[in-house]
């Protein structure tokens, strides 16, 4: 009862921050933040959230096998390396999916980032070996086709007073990071893997935690360079809808991104990938119509294939990873059972 009610509360912040992350930063564009690193920044400067789950695992700790034994970090320094290296690639790769928020609408830089999980599973063959599913090999052929139909027909979605360059450097820029995205899931994947020792919810969020404050150090580089700090308060002063909401909107901004990323490994760690993968697939639909009503934005017919693309490529992904599965418990049932015929039979 007690893993079903912690699923059921990352499921919900998931779910939270994965629709209000990209809501949030395009509000931000929209009445007149022009920061692109701030934008990136945002993404990971609230990862000292993480903190207070894991002082609650250690005093919980220090109650049940007191203060000399219980241990303080369990991450190791060959993963603190890793996750340090998987960090400054999630800075860059903030950097460009903040692209999309600045210079493409909601809709239409989700739909691009939906392409993430064809890249993480192309990786995935290349890193951790993973073999891929007929039906793996369908939902990647899917998902580029939303993509670059979207691309050929992004000119009507363009907003106001953009120029086709804008619009296209917006677009390319999200793939990028989309690559970036998918090339980050199998590293993360491949330090569980070569992890010494049993990999726990707690090592899990260390891991996160150490991404974060490199990540954030990434792009507060990019900041320094851009000189995005002097520019905040000016910014401010002028931002359309009043300077305390501009800051409200930065606040909420790194709180949402944040629940986006505690909730997936919670929903990881608590279920699977697989749940995980269901709910942001359920969870783009949303995404639109929320950004549709809140926006405005243009709902043409390529918007709406996109969608169907996209859905039905998570569907067929997530299929083929069901039947993958199906099939090796069936192969390891009939290995036992083979074991157990030639025993009986040598009696």
């Amino acid at each position: 009862m007690k893993k079903l009610t912690l699923l059921i509360l990352n499921i919900i912040m998931f779910a939270i921050g994965n629709c209000g992350g990209p809501l949030i930063s395009r509000l931000y564009f929209i009445r007149g933040g022009q920061r692109i690193w701030l934008s990136s920044w945002l993404q990971t400067v609230a990862c000292p959230l993480i903190l207070i789950p894991l002082s609650m695992a250690y005093f919980q700790r220090r109650k049940i096998d007191g203060p000399e034994a219980a241990k303080i970090f369990f991450i190791t320094r060959r993963e603190f390396i890793g996750a340090a290296g998987i960090g400054i690639i999630a800075g860059l790769d903030g950097y460009l999916i903040s692209w999309g928020p600045a210079k493409l609408p909601v809709s239409t830089s989700s739909l691009i980032n939906a392409t993430q999980l064809a890249f993480t599973a192309l990786f995935a063959v290349l890193l951790v070996k993973q073999k891929l599913t007929a039906y793996s090999k369908f939902s990647v052929v899917l998902l580029i086709t939303g993509a670059a139909m979207l691309a050929l027909r992004g000119d009507g979605d363009r907003p106001a007073g953009e120029s086709v360059k804008e619009y296209m450097l917006g677009f390319v820029m999200t793939v990028m990071g989309a690559v970036c995205f998918g090339l980050m899931m199998p590293l993360i994947e491949f330090i569980y893997v070569k992890a010494k020792q049993v990999v726990t919810y707690t090592t899990v969020l260390e891991i996160q935690m150490i991404i974060g404050i490199f990540a954030t150090a990434f792009c507060t580089v990019g900041m320094i360079i851009n000189k995005d700090f002097q520019a905040i308060p000016r910014e401010a002063s002028q931002y359309e809808i009043g300077e305390a909401k501009y800051y409200l909107v930065l606040v909420s901004c790194a709180i949402l991104w944040q629940l986006a990323l505690l909730g997936l490994v919670g929903v990881i760690f608590y279920s699977s990938s697989l749940l995980s993968g269901i709910i942001g697939a359920f969870l783009l639909p949303v995404t639109e119509v929320l950004a549709v009503i809140l926006f405005h934005e243009k709902f043409q017919v390529e918007k709406g294939v996109a969608i169907f693309l996209a859905l039905g490529g998570f569907i067929s992904y997530f299929y083929g990873e069901i039947e993958q599965s199906k099939k090796e418990k069936r192969g390891n049932f009939m290995d036992d059972h083979a074991s157990f015929t030639v025993l009986h039979q040598s009696d």
